[in-house]
């Protein structure tokens, strides 16, 4: 029966289901009395949907309370056993995959370097693949509760009806790259287990709003610095985020090449793979070989010496211009969407850290518009470098919570639609 709304009795209650797991999710354990004014739900509807939660082992007791003046008050939380979920970021340097309960707390892990492969689809596809197997064989895996694997990658991610995931990575080589199909191809994963493939400068955000510096705000710009340069913005009106190509923005006329062809972009400027091209160029030495990673560890000790040398003057200078171009990048985001706070997280953010921020913030507000500057904080991501992985695996977590605590239902290519059975259904025999 649907309600004048449109909306059914069924979705009424995974509506209540999502919200009593929400709320015990991010703000228990919480009391059943407790639980009322957090939802805007009755007493009844609290303890009926509690009750279900129950039975389908979803949410369990976690202690109790004293009341004022009655019987202790139980507290209820949800179960971090009751489902697991796979994380994967599809970083510059390597791919990392992390299994983690339902509570996030990380069970197993493994990385794929990626040094001298690149980003080679087949190459990607096979260590996604194998590092799945690989965390699905830890002790505490439990495959029959796997909820999903998210998977955080570089470029746009297109969802299509017919292929998936599509993946346009113009910096990497990927030219509508149908990832989902494929790891869906060559995964030993059940048909039911669903993928989340999305930007990983969308994932980072979800990871930074939902536990980390971001917890909160109602508007934020989520920064991913690694070798190039990409961003997440949340509204109100973009809950879970939107990924916005920030590093491809013109920033200088016919100026250096970026990875995606074109010059000028911000990226040629402000990420690391720029920074330390701009330092060999003008004579910094980084080691033979080294990865990215290594290469502006050197750049940083040569720039900010721990002893009483004299700073590379060379290292120093082009440090400095990186954190003009990052702050004149971020007085955009300033001035187009006029967060409450702008987090910089990525590999290559949390190295240069609290070091770089002063000189950042200082651009910022050179650059941008005096109102909407005054109003920002920048600050540094507080989740680290495995944020991105989190972000991963919080995207099944979000649609199993959306769904009401419920799995998602394995769908075959010859079942008829929904509207199609009904009439089926109501024919006379």
């Amino acid at each position: 029966m649907a309600a004048r709304n449109g909306r059914t009795v069924r979705d009424l209650r995974r509506g209540n289901r999502t919200a009593v797991l929400q709320r015990l999710y991010f703000d228990g354990p919480l009391s059943r009395f407790e639980l009322g004014p957090a939802t805007g739900l009755s007493s009844g509807s609290v303890s009926n949907v509690v009750a279900d939660l129950v039975a389908d082992r979803l949410v369990e007791e976690a202690g109790s309370v004293d009341s004022d003046g009655g019987r202790p008050r139980t507290l209820l939380r949800v179960s971090p056993d009751c489902g697991q979920m796979i994380g994967v970021d599809v970083g510059e340097t390597r791919v990392r995959v992390e299994l983690f309960d339902l509570g996030l707390t990380e069970l197993a892990r493994t990385e794929h370097p990626l040094a001298r492969q690149g980003y080679d689809v087949d190459v990607i596809v096979g260590h996604i693949r194998d590092g799945i197997a690989e965390v699905l064989q830890a002790p505490q895996a439990a495959p029959d509760r796997l909820l999903g694997v998210g998977v955080g990658v570089p470029g746009i991610v297109e969802h299509t009806p017919d292929r998936g995931a599509v993946v346009h990575g113009q910096t990497i080589g990927w030219n509508a790259v149908p990832l989902e199909q494929l790891l869906r191809s060559t995964s030993q994963l059940p048909h039911d287990v669903p993928y989340f493939i999305d930007n990983g400068a969308k994932t980072l955000g979800q990871a930074e709003m939902w536990f980390g510096a971001g917890r909160g705000a109602r508007n934020a710009v989520v920064v991913l610095f690694g070798s190039g340069v990409g961003a997440c913005l949340v509204t109100p009106e973009v809950e879970h985020g939107r990924a916005v190509e920030w590093g491809h923005l013109t920033v200088r006329v016919r100026g250096r090449r970026c990875r995606c062809g074109a010059p000028g972009c911000l990226e040629a400027y402000a990420g690391a793979e720029s920074l330390l091209a701009r330092w060999r160029e003008e004579g910094g030495r980084p080691p033979e070989d080294a990865d990215e990673e290594t290469a502006l560890t050197a750049m940083l000790a040569a720039a900010f010496p721990a002893d009483d040398r004299a700073p590379d003057p060379v290292a120093l200078s082009v440090l400095e211009e990186t954190a003009e171009y990052l702050g004149a990048g971020l007085s955009d985001l300033i001035n187009l969407f006029q967060p409450e706070r702008i987090l910089i997280g990525g590999w290559a953010g949390l190295q240069l850290g609290t070091r770089f921020l002063p000189a950042v913030r200082r651009h910022a507000a050179t650059y941008a518009l005096h109102h909407p500057a005054d109003k920002v904080i920048i600050d540094l991501g507080r989740l680290g470098p495995d944020a991105v992985t989190v972000g991963a695996a919080i995207l099944p977590l979000a649609d199993f919570f959306n769904r009401g605590g419920r799995r998602a239902e394995p769908t075959t290519e010859d079942r008829l639609p929904a509207w199609r059975t009904a009439l089926e259904e109501r024919a006379p025999r």
